[in-house]
């Protein structure tokens, strides 16, 4: 039996595979939680009608001597891995009953029974069928490995269930598989395989409904507590405590029942037919279940223009002509007209980027002129004070600005170098950033007032690294916070801005040489 299931299962996934591998190969690496994303969990409460088969059975479809109906609860956690495959987790609670006049004259109760299992899936739909026909449908068979508790009671035929016979959970019956301990419990374990079948239709985007048919094979004799071989004594005290396996098969108990599915997810919604009658999927609706979705569907296919429509595209997108007056030069001084300012200039003259005439004696001596020596660019304007924890620039110190603004665009082979500085107070960092603030502010404040070349303005910024007096009196602290300008001739790239005042040493050791520091351990 087992043999034989298990080469049915390898047939089925391995026609499977070489199916859906056939119909559309998924892209490597692709998964599920992309840009186009998909449910895949399911919830599926299933109540059934239960049979036994096993020795104690008198038919296989109608109900035998002192049998009645009976029905069991089941209950799966689904977990969709592609549009083909599956698996869950699954749980059965329920009642079996069976009785055989013949030979054994006897009918059992198993009340209560519970099992557990997990299962792996296949549908079978879009394997036999394709994704888009059936599309609503789903067919799943399914295989699983779990466990089943029971606690079978055997009465005597006629009596009313008034003779106990005996039960698979006596204090000198089975406590679990294997042996028989003789110790008594609850209930007796044993193995179970699940086969079976389902078959789902979609109703909602949240709800599916379906029937399901399930065969439980149990890897023991002991659900009915009956094992087969005949004889005038069917429960030979010796025999049955050993257990031993009789002429009959083991027993199973099967299912037919109502599916409901709730798809679990985000934004769930179903795929719909346009008026072509071809179904659409939409991912900015919002989030298809794998079970009914090959994520094929979800990648829009690429556009292919027909021949008009390219030679549309191509039309559209066609540079506009060139202006001729770009390929003309009507002065001959170079300058294409489009550019020329000036398209008529004479002969032989030499003319700017724009084709305007220049006279180059004086502009040469302009040049000789701007050519300043050193002396004139060095300069040390007065220094910029702030109040505390600002980088606002103060009236007084406006006038000062304004100078630098009148040399610097009188003298444009100078430049300006502005430095700031804090008091001691916060931290190093706090300073240095504040120090930044107010040297961009001074440059603010000359390029909004007529500087007419800022690029030749360089920021430099200490924070409290280099102070020009102690930071231990209010006097010096005020000292420290300020802005220092200095300018310097353009061809002089090197700043030699001054060390300053160092914090804790004596007067005689700045003046001359610094001290020499400790070397740090």
């Amino acid at each position: 039996m087992k043999k034989v299931n298990f080469l049915s299962t390898l047939l089925i996934v391995s026609f499977a595979l070489t199916k859906i591998n056939a119909q559309a190969p998924a892209p490597k690496r692709a998964g599920y939680e992309g840009p186009n994303k998909l449910n895949t969990w399911a919830l599926t409460i299933t109540p059934a009608l239960t049979q036994f088969y096993g020795d104690l059975r008198q038919h296989d479809f109608k109900l035998g001597p002192e049998e009645h109906l009976t029905g069991g609860l089941g209950l799966g956690l689904h977990k969709q891995v592609s549009p083909i495959f599956g698996a869950s987790l699954n749980f059965w609670t329920g009642n079996l009953n069976g009785s055989k006049q013949r030979i054994y004259n006897a009918h059992f109760e198993s009340k209560g029974f519970l099992q557990t299992s997990i299962n792996a899936h296949a549908n079978l739909k879009p394997i036999l069928f394709g994704y888009d026909k059936l599309k609503r449908w789903k067919w799943d068979v399914y295989v699983g490995y779990g466990y089943m508790w029971f606690n079978s009671k055997v009465y005597r035929l006629g009596t009313n269930n008034g003779t106990l016979l005996i039960s698979s959970n006596t204090n000198r019956s089975s406590k679990t598989a294997g042996e028989w301990e003789r110790d008594g419990s609850t209930y007796t374990r044993e193995i179970v395989v699940p086969i079976g079948s389902a078959i789902h239709f979609e109703v909602s985007p949240r709800i599916d409904i379906g029937l399901d048919f399930t065969l439980n094979h149990v890897n023991s004799e002991k659900l009915d507590v009956t094992y087969g071989g005949g004889g005038a004594e069917q429960y030979p005290r010796q025999d049955i405590w050993l257990f031993r396996k009789g002429d009959s098969k083991q027993d199973k108990w099967g299912s037919v029942g109502l599916a409901i599915t709730y798809k679990m997810g985000k934004s769930a919604v179903m795929a719909k037919k346009d008026a072509k009658g071809n179904w659409v999927h939409d991912p900015a609706k919002g989030r298809y279940h794998l079970r009914y979705t090959n994520p094929l569907s979800l990648i829009p296919p690429p556009y292919n223009p027909t021949m008009k429509e390219a030679d549309s595209i191509a039309k559209a997108n066609m540079p506009k002509p060139v202006d001729p007056r770009l390929f003309t030069d009507s002065d001959g001084d170079g300058v294409a007209d489009l550019f020329d300012k000036e398209p008529s200039t004479p002969a032989n003259s030499i003319v700017s980027g724009g084709g305007v005439a220049m006279d180059l004696d004086k502009y040469i001596k302009d040049i000789i002129a701007r050519n300043l020596p050193k002396e004139e660019c060095e300069a040390m304007f007065g220094n910029i004070e702030f109040d505390t924890d600002k980088a606002i620039v103060k009236d007084p110190s406006q006038q000062i600005l304004r100078q630098v603004i009148d040399l610097l665009n009188l003298r444009p082979n100078c430049r300006a170098i502005i430095v700031g500085h804090t008091d001691a107070r916060a931290s190093d960092n706090y300073n240095v950033q504040l120090s930044k603030r107010r040297v961009e502010a001074a440059k603010r404040y000359l390029i909004r007032n007529g500087l007419q070349d800022p690029s030749r303005i360089t920021l430099e910024y200490y924070g409290e690294l280099r102070p020009l007096a102690d930071n231990k009196s209010v006097e010096g602290m005020s000292r420290n916070r300020r802005v220092e300008i200095r300018i310097l001739p353009m061809n002089d790239l090197r700043s030699t801005y001054p060390a300053g005042f160092r914090t804790g040493k004596k007067k005689e050791q700045e003046a001359t040489k610094p001290a020499r520091e400790k070397r740090q351990r």
